[in-house]
């Protein structure tokens, strides 16, 4: 009785290899991005909490959160991609940019990141 081998061959196993391997290439090439954006809505959430935050001028709010991104070591963020607007009971604090990071040769990634935080905390009495 003849039996047929079953099982992936080498050029089978060498394409998953380089189609696995592409795909962690782009991850470790994204997640610096999206790691930033996540230190961006923690410095964003941590002017919020802060006492008084809904009573203080927009540049010192702005000064505490830019020092927040500052110990997170995040670059892309400028101050002109800060906004901050009059609401009820505080203020509302937007920040939206873009990040741009070469891929392959000419070809470049493109992260476009918003992220609002209303800022309402009164000083305790």
């Amino acid at each position: 009785m003849k039996r047929n081998q079953s099982g992936m061959t080498l050029l089978g196993f060498l394409l998953v290899l380089v189609v696995v391997g592409f795909a962690a290439f782009i991850a470790m090439r994204l997640f610096p991005m999206y790691q930033e954006f996540y230190a961006v809505k923690s410095s964003l959430k941590g002017v919020a909490a802060e006492p008084g935050v809904s009573d203080m001028d927009p540049a010192k709010i702005q000064d505490l959160f830019f020092r927040r991104l500052y110990i997170n070591y995040s670059e892309s963020v400028k101050p002109s991609h800060v906004k901050i607007e009059r609401m009820d009971g505080g203020w509302k604090m937007s920040v939206s940019y873009e990040v741009r990071r070469p891929l392959v040769g000419n070809l470049d990634v493109v992260g476009k990141f918003d992220a609002s935080e209303p800022l309402t905390r009164r000083a305790p009495e």
